[in-house]
């Protein structure tokens, strides 16, 4: 797959940090334009707009910019194309039946994608030794209808770690720093509610990642619940995203410090 077809944005630079934003994207292939169902509105619901921005974090950023209703660089391959309702929350997404070569098409995507992360975390594993990779999304919480209440707040934090896909013990030294940065850290005078594996334990590049370097790879699954804007319009609080922004960037330093006592070298 050449530059000009590729759904996703990498920006290289030279350090032990991967930030990733693979649900941002919100474009999709005009064949796939053509047959969905969903309203512009609906498709940005399920997507995690603005987690590009926080990418600012990483010395290296991967940016989707084509849509998970496309293909969803976060499941396993034989569910990266939603073709049923129970696929995507229930949405019916589609007009009609997609197309078999639709469908090829749209893996053929995920496989690049895949192929093109493999070679980029070898090159880190061979540089550092040792690389972290935050993976940045966001989750609704306001499901029921935009004026209805607010999903239980005990069980859906402001900030979910996902750690479920990795070898915790071995990592725990950067997870809790990172956690323990965040959290702490003065969010417009308060604390943000940063939780582990409450609403999302982490997805499938996650688990990719710590399938094939084992060794090397520690990726945080950070789920960033949608305060920072309106879920059922899109519209943004550029104000808190802004402040989410520079949370992140805090933790930076904290987990260099970690990642080199944990033997990465630079």
């Amino acid at each position: 797959m050449n530059d000009q077809n590729k759904i996703w944005e990498t920006h290289l630079g030279n350090g032990p940090l991967v930030a990733t934003a693979i649900h941002d994207g919100h474009r999709l292939r005009p064949e796939v334009a053509v047959l969905i169902a969903l309203s512009d509105t609906g498709q940005l619901q399920e997507e995690d707009p603005f987690t590009g921005i926080w990418t600012s974090m990483g010395n290296t950023r991967i940016i989707a910019t084509h849509s998970r209703f496309e293909v969803d660089l976060n499941r396993p391959r034989e569910k990266a194309v939603y073709i049923l309702p129970e696929d995507a929350w229930g949405l019916n997404v589609w007009k009609s039946d997609l197309p078999a070569e639709i469908i090829d098409r749209s893996l053929a995507e995920y496989d690049a994608f895949y192929a093109e992360a493999h070679k980029l975390f070898s090159d880190l594993e061979k540089r550092y030794g040792r690389f972290v990779v935050f993976d940045l999304h966001s989750y609704c919480y306001r499901r029921e209808s935009p004026d209805g209440p607010p999903a239980d707040a005990e069980l859906n934090p402001e900030v979910n770690i996902g750690t479920g896909t990795m070898d915790r013990e071995k990592w725990a030294p950067l997870v809790d720093r990172f956690m323990s940065d965040l959290g702490n850290y003065d969010y417009d005078s308060r604390k943000l509610d940063v939780r582990e594996n409450i609403k999302f334990k982490g997805g499938q590049f996650g688990r990719w990642i710590h399938q094939n370097f084992q060794e090397s790879a520690c990726c945080l699954s950070v789920e960033f619940k949608k305060f920072f804007m309106d879920e059922w319009t899109g519209i943004p609080d550029q104000d808190q995203i802004k402040k989410i922004d520079m949370a992140l960037q805090s933790t930076v330093k904290g987990v260099l410090e970690e990642l080199k006592q944990l033997g990465a070298k630079w």
